[in-house]
């Protein structure tokens, strides 16, 4: 009997294992729903012809600057912009940076950050709207699709008409110049890297490097996988940055806004009816249609909206048509839905604590910069002293160290250093060129690091240990000067 009633309750206990996984399935599938494919609609408005300027300079930026030339002198290469490896530079336009001056690109990041931390305090996820790289080339691949297969409602009917000659020929055209675009992406970043005449010549003669088309094909695979068959996606799952806008904005911010004080109650309304006791929102969805995330902007603020404003058009457009006042969407703020609810009138606030405090924090990084860019120094000296062996003791009882210098000349004109040493008393250098002071005389060649091996000598009954060592450089001519520090070993009695 006890027998029976052990297999009937694992049978149960079996049943529920069933029942759960059943239930598990089904609430994986509430989660991770499958993608409804989105249409947004052709907007008309100011907004939309911010999105088109935007769209064009930031393209024109990215596709026309390795193109730019800037003549350096002294045989230097000729590129305005250009991240050089191989000769270990950074050129950008006047300025030519070194792989010790990383910094700056530091500072640089620093202040992009900050500016996106004041864009949102001000205006919400403007940068998502009209620069982000996703938006940008999102917009552009709904061009091309709207010019192939038409608006909305025409590409809605396509998608669920049966394939024909037509219709294969326009999906296999728009996904063909979908491609081009997405390697003309990845053929434009590479000619950041190397000199952009060179480099198309030898990209379709078949000489580049295998990483170059490697890199041109990760970026054209990204391009297209991201702005073409992924696009809000992107913005909703994998973009960090609506999750840290909150930390951004405050109440005074001012975001995209479907102003529900006057819109509701909502309802269909007809021409010649009254607007009494109703809202000014007709309910025609068209800010649902215009908007490239599918949302709903009457929902309130969402993590999708990327406040890219077309539904203020497309609202501006109906308000107009229906005879009532433009702005049932527009930026607003909700400390001014609040004063509305009290019966106050909107206030703007655009110098608040945290926009203070962000403007501050780029002023000053940005002060920073312009500083250092202007005291930078030209002249730079790295010391690597010799490990093996450590110390050499001469036949006098004199102790040398061998040091390995670097003269780094970040001009185009060749300089003629002086090197000197200090910090331990009766050191001296040995040389075979030495000037009347005792210091040796070199050559740093134009912008590029000469290498100079030097010997330090300490006088008999030097102590034993490390000692302090100071190297100097000096221009003869400038008088600029740079130094690096080290240390002198010397060993005991033999």
């Amino acid at each position: 009997m006890a027998k029976t009633t052990l297999i009937d309750t694992t049978a149960r206990a079996g049943d529920l294992a069933i029942d759960a996984r059943a239930v598990n399935s089904k609430e994986a599938r509430a989660l991770y729903k499958k993608r409804e494919q989105i249409y947004p609609k052709l907007a008309q408005g100011f907004f939309r012809n911010l999105k088109w300027a935007a769209m064009v300079v930031l393209l024109g930026i990215y596709y026309v600057t390795p193109w730019l030339r800037w003549d350096r002198g002294g045989g230097r290469v000729d590129q305005a912009v250009l991240v050089d490896f191989e000769g270990r530079r950074f050129y950008f336009f006047f300025l030519e940076l070194w792989p010790q001056e990383v910094y700056y690109i530091t500072g640089l990041l620093i202040l992009a950050s900050f500016a996106i931390f004041l864009s949102s305090a001000l205006f919400g996820r403007v940068w998502c709207g009209y620069a982000c790289p996703q938006t940008v080339w999102t917009d552009l691949y709904i061009y091309v699709e709207r010019a192939i297969e038409g608006d909305r409602n025409a590409r809605m009917r396509l998608d669920k008409a049966p394939m024909s000659l037509s219709k294969a020929g326009k999906k296999v055209s728009k996904h063909l110049i979908w491609i081009l675009i997405a390697a003309a992406t990845g053929g434009a970043w590479v000619f950041y890297f190397g000199d952009a005449p060179t480099l198309f010549r030898n990209i379709f003669t078949g000489q580049a490097d295998p990483t170059v088309y490697l890199f041109i094909g990760i970026l054209t695979f990204t391009t297209y996988a991201l702005a073409g068959t992924m696009r809000e996606q992107v913005c909703t799952y994998m973009c960090p940055w609506p999750r840290i806008q909150a930390a951004m904005i405050d109440k005074d911010a001012l975001s995209v806004t479907y102003r529900a004080d006057r819109g509701e109650p909502r309802g269909a309304h007809k021409k010649g009816d009254t607007w009494e006791g109703r809202g000014d929102c007709i309910d025609c969805r068209q800010c649902v249609a215009v908007c490239p995330q599918g949302i709903d902007i009457r929902d309130g603020d969402q993590l999708e909206c990327i406040n890219c404003a077309l539904c203020i058009d497309a609202c501006d457009e109906v308000m107009e048509k229906v005879g009532r006042p433009k702005g049932l969407i527009a930026y607003d703020s909700y400390a001014n839905l609040e004063r509305r609810q009290q019966g106050k009138g909107a206030r703007y606030k655009l110098i608040r604590p945290r926009t203070i405090l962000y403007g501050a924090l780029m002023t000053i990084v940005a002060a920073l910069m312009i500083y250092g860019l202007a005291t930078r120094h030209t002249l730079s000296l790295n010391v690597i002293r010799d490990r093996s062996p450590p110390f050499v003791r001469l036949a006098d009882g004199s102790i040398r160290n061998d040091y390995a210098l670097k003269l780094i000349n970040m001009t185009d004109q060749p300089r003629r250093v002086q090197i000197s040493v200090a910090g331990l008393d009766g050191a001296r250098l040995l040389a075979p060129a030495l000037n009347a002071e005792g210091n040796v005389v070199v050559d740093a060649s134009a912008d590029a690091v000469t290498n100079v091996r030097i010997h330090v000598v300490a006088p008999p009954g030097v102590s034993t240990g490390s000692h302090d060592l100071s190297f100097t450089i000096r221009d003869s001519a400038t008088g600029e000067v740079a130094t690096s520090e080290s240390a002198f070993l010397a060993g005991g009695a033999p």
